[in-house]
């Protein structure tokens, strides 16, 4: 399992290093990058094992995650997993080891009776009617 966090880990460094080089250059990286993500989850799936990423959800405080920056928000903030440090690894029984995240802050709108949730520099927009405008 601790093999499984690791190489996680560094397909994630990969990843972001990928995404520096120019857009000519990073298609082979990319490539080899997805390949290799693809064969630690096949590998998992044959221990009964697997990764579980919640990037970009909706923070709950029951998650099988730590978040070490909850400290810095307040109860009526709306949180998103911005970061997974380390992964959750799910069993066939359920939780075999719990993850680690940072959160960020979802600024709220209320426009045209649909809710634009702000990211770093995403937008994204579902049809539901909200209360309050922040």
């Amino acid at each position: 399992m601790d093999t499984a966090v690791e190489s996680w880990r560094f397909a994630r460094l990969f990843e972001r290093l990928v995404s520096r080089l120019e857009p000519g250059e990073s298609s082979r990286y990319i490539n080899q990058i997805r390949y290799f993500s693809k064969r630690l989850e096949e590998n998992l799936e044959r221990t009964g094992m697997r990764i579980v990423n919640l990037e970009g959800q909706s923070y709950d405080t029951g998650a099988a995650a730590t978040a070490i920056n909850v400290a810095d928000f307040s109860p009526d903030d709306v949180l998103v997993v911005d970061q997974m440090i380390e992964p959750i690894i799910m069993g066939t029984d359920g939780l075999l080891r719990s993850g680690t995240v940072t959160l960020r802050k979802v600024l709220i709108f209320n426009f045209n009776r649909c809710l634009v949730l702000h990211k770093k520099t995403k937008i994204a927009c579902k049809r539901k009617s909200i209360g309050k405008l922040e």
